[in-house]
């Protein structure tokens, strides 16, 4: 697989990493670093919340070279529906033959169907259009703001928890990490920024949010398996849906030749490792850990790109990915700790 791209387009990957995803889900402990939890983290122990951080931190950060990839072969609403679909499927079968849960309601799909719409239809959407209007750079810094959105929906939901002094604080380091990392210069840009784009990216942050939130709802089914199976049933067809609309999968079944292999590949292991195990470790982590700490892969997976790129292809490693980088880690122990004073 190929490393990231340099320059520009390298900050445009970097901005594709902190929105998704989904699509497209901070890098893995480090020796000796907390586990980011909270009173929500009670029920699941410290190897399972261990595990599943690592995936939504390197393994899910890792999904998105892959979807570059796979991107050279899809459209992208074409490629998110049948990422989504074939991983719900194959999900769905698992969980039928495995675990033969009771057959969910009308309110289990009108759950499934709204954090389906929030999460893939409005979050990615809302990237993916804010990327035709702004650089790329300011995409990534206020894609993050997706943490703050879920500590602030967390709080404001009836019997919410209340932001500390050092969430906050966490929460401001982590987007001031974020814009060291993708620079200044792609910051300031040349004709300042585009409000229609900016509010596109924010508001597909905040569905995310939502969606994630939303999640956590009593009207979800009791398997927590079957509860993702459905999401991504529903948020694929709402994909390929548009896909349709918009005539990709016309052009798609029109096509004289088949997508390049390694386009295929990539999407292969997008519905495996991004989909099957990245969004279900996701979503478990929304069951049993603190909103506030599971938003910090906003802030590091960006991080994880720029290292995978360096160890798989080569690309160099400035201080200044470097000084993000500790911003960021020094941002997840702020949450971290101000989580377990709450």
């Amino acid at each position: 697989m190929s490393a990231p791209p340099r320059g520009a387009s390298r900050s445009r990957y970097v901005a594709r990493v902190t929105a998704a995803t989904a699509p497209t889900a901070p890098r893995a402990p480090t020796a000796g670093a907390a586990v980011p939890a909270g009173p929500a983290a009670r029920g699941a122990t410290r190897g399972q919340l261990a595990l599943a951080f690592f995936i939504v931190y390197v393994v899910w950060g890792s999904t998105y070279l892959a979807m570059r990839v796979a991107l050279e072969g899809f459209p992208p609403l074409l490629l998110g529906g049948v990422r989504f679909l074939v991983a719900g499927a194959l999900l769905g079968a698992w969980v039928a033959a495995r675990e033969r849960p009771r057959r969910p309601t009308a309110r289990h799909w009108a759950w499934a169907a709204l954090t389906g719409l929030l999460l893939f239809a409005g979050g990615n959407l809302g990237v993916l259009l804010a990327e035709t209007r702004v650089s790329s750079g300011v995409t990534a810094l206020l894609a993050a703001s997706l943490a703050l959105w879920m500590v602030l929906l967390d709080w404001l939901r009836p019997g919410g928890t209340r932001p500390t002094p050092a969430v906050w604080a966490g929460l401001a380091l982590g987007l001031v990490g974020v814009a060291v990392l993708v620079g200044p210069g792609e910051l300031a840009g040349a004709h300042g920024v585009d409000p229609v784009g900016a509010a596109c990216v924010i508001l597909g942050s905040l569905a995310w949010a939502g969606g994630s939130m939303l999640s956590r709802a009593r009207q979800r089914p009791s398997s927590p398996l079957l509860g993702s199976t459905m999401q991504m049933l529903c948020g694929g067809t709402i994909l390929l849906g548009m896909a349709a609309a918009r005539g990709d999968v016309g052009r798609a079944l029109a096509a004289t030749h088949a997508p390049p292999a390694h386009a295929v590949a990539a999407l292969g292991y997008l519905v495996i490792f991004g989909s099957l195990v990245g969004f279900t470790a996701y979503l478990w982590l929304m069951q049993h850990a603190a909103p506030a700490s599971v938003a910090t892969y906003a802030y590091v997976n960006p991080v994880v790109a720029v290292l995978l790129g360096w160890a798989l292809g080569g690309e160099p490693v400035g201080a200044r990915t470097l000084v993000a980088a500790g911003i960021i880690v020094a941002a997840v122990a702020c949450i971290t700790i101000g989580r377990s004073r709450a």
